[in-house]
């Protein structure tokens, strides 16, 4: 085997959360997860996950946004999951 590439080489597609996310859909996002999930409200979960903070990339390296989360214990204990698992996919996002 020589070493050279294959001559069909399937493109490299981008993955659903290489676009921008931007607040908006984040808030979106995640009211959807959390109603399919665990049931409720849009308005329950909209109101749970309050304003979504952003920060500078200067300061914040890591990750760009910030969510406080106010209500029931297991219910923010639930959105917190999530918040973590979307920080992963979604380390910066746009105002």
């Amino acid at each position: 085997m020589s070493g050279a590439l294959p001559e069909t080489v399937e493109p490299v597609r981008p993955r659903p959360y290489a676009w921008p996310m931007t607040v908006d859909k984040l808030t979106d996002l995640l009211v959807a997860k959390l109603l399919r999930d665990h049931g409720k409200s849009k308005h329950h979960w909209r109101t749970l996950i309050g304003p979504i903070r952003l920060y500078s990339r200067a300061t914040h390296p890591h990750c760009n946004w910030s969510v406080t989360p106010t209500g029931p214990f297991a219910d923010v204990a639930r959105l917190e999951t999530l918040l973590d698992e979307l920080r992963l996919a979604h380390p910066f996002i746009t105002a």
